[in-house]
């Protein structure tokens, strides 16, 4: 009996075991998606090629990558494609459609507007769609990690943005940048279900084939020529291979164990990296603003990765 009794609340360990892995796998999403800023202001400025069309490139190159890696799963992939078409295609237009819309918005009503409203948007709209699921408001510490973390977005946002940039749209921009938001977390919902039932590298193989060819016409009105140099090839290797496939990859693993809501607040570390990034490799400034906003996504984050060690604790799953 006493044995019995000693083994019994270890029974939950690998169910948060698990979670917790997932929470690691979108952390690390979210630091590789946080490169991407770097990457696509120094191909810009050497190319002149339009978000549009390096997103498009980033895809493309992502989804040749994982046709060429899955090459003997071919068969596999299109039957799963089969069996399940509405939600994996739809995940791969959401991928391509969020990301135009959110460059979009960048050209309409500038970074600060763009990133606030579409990435802080996401997190909040997933919250309240599982909340409602659910039929239960969230706990006090959802909450507060929600806060903290669009308020630490908008810390950032606001102070590394640049004051002269223009936006021609205002209205539009902020329109786009809703739609963008919307379509994050629309996605990020649908592609959790889908991660329940579909190995991660094929979920990640279509959606990087459908967002490319979604795409597609975009970049080819806005110019999709390249300069073949190093320095361009190293920096288009970097977005399609390190900060899509591989990325999107561990994102759809995390999905499987970990909410919506919860994914699209750690991915949040993404304008926290850039802005670490832009300090360290582009020497900016590092204001206060920036400083406060970090420690309080990085306490969001912590309350999240505190989250399945209370659950275990209290007996709930």
């Amino acid at each position: 009996m006493s044995t019995s009794r000693t083994a019994q609340p270890a029974a939950p360990a690998p169910a948060v075991e698990q979670t917790r892995t997932g929470l690691i796998q979108i952390t690390i999403t979210g630091v590789l998606w946080g490169t991407t800023g770097v990457a696509v202001q120094l191909l810009h400025d050497s190319t002149g090629l339009s978000p549009v069309s390096i997103g498009f490139h980033r895809l493309a190159i992502a989804a040749l990558v994982l046709l060429a890696c899955t090459a003997g799963r071919l068969g596999t992939i299109l039957a799963t494609l089969r069996a399940a078409p509405v939600p994996l295609l739809l995940t791969g237009v959401g991928l391509g459609l969020y990301q135009a819309l959110y460059f979009a918005a960048v050209a309409w009503a500038g970074v600060s507007v763009a990133t606030v409203v579409s990435l802080g948007l996401a997190p909040v709209l997933a919250a309240a769609w599982e909340s409602a699921r659910a039929r239960r408001i969230p706990g006090p510490l959802r909450l507060a990690t929600l806060v903290a973390a669009v308020v630490g977005l908008a810390l950032i946002t606001g102070a590394t943005a640049d004051p002269t940039a223009a936006a021609p749209a205002p209205l539009l921009g902020l329109l786009a940048a809703a739609g963008s938001g919307l379509g994050y977390a629309v996605t990020t919902l649908i592609s959790r279900q889908v991660s329940q039932r579909v190995a991660p590298m094929t979920l990640t193989t279509v959606s990087t084939v459908v967002g490319a060819l979604t795409l597609a016409p975009f970049a080819v009105v806005a110019g999709v020529t390249v300069p073949v140099r190093p320095d361009t090839v190293a920096l288009l290797l970097h977005l399609g291979v390190i900060t899509t496939a591989v990325a999107y990859a561990l994102f759809y693993a995390g999905l499987r164990t970990t909410p919506g809501s919860v994914a699209a607040v750690l991915t949040l570390l993404e304008p926290l990296t850039a802005a670490a990034l832009a300090v360290a490799l582009l020497h900016e400034p590092l204001p206060p603003p920036v400083i406060g906003g970090g420690a309080l996504l990085l306490t969001a984050v912590a309350a999240t990765y505190l989250a399945p060690h209370r659950a275990s604790r209290s007996g709930t799953p």
